[in-house]
């Protein structure tokens, strides 16, 4: 990439994607709600690391909150498309209820 060149940020279904080394955070900070993905295991396929266990987090953005008052929901899938899927579900949902 060229320095001083920015890639186009990566959206999921029209809402941003933002990964820190195992933590995948997953809509905007500006909405009440957001998704936070925290990779807690994974497998070698071939020469790439795949998600075999995910924890799946619905949390508030109220950033006056102590963390673990932010999170509404919780789950653990066993693959990262099977946490994308309920997360977008969850955060669909959450974000209607306004």
């Amino acid at each position: 990439m060229a320095e001083g060149k920015k890639s186009a940020p990566l959206e999921y279904r029209g809402r941003p994607l933002r990964r820190k080394d195992n933590l995948i955070y997953y809509g905007s900070m500006s909405d009440k709600y957001i998704i936070m993905l925290q990779i807690l295991d994974t497998k070698k396929v071939k020469d790439m690391d795949v998600a075999t266990k995910v924890a799946v987090q619905l949390q508030l953005t109220d950033p006056d909150l102590k963390s673990r008052d932010r999170v509404v929901k919780k789950s653990e899938k066993d693959s990262l498309y099977a946490a994308m899927d309920v997360a977008t579900v969850w955060l669909d949902r959450a974000l209607a209820n306004r």
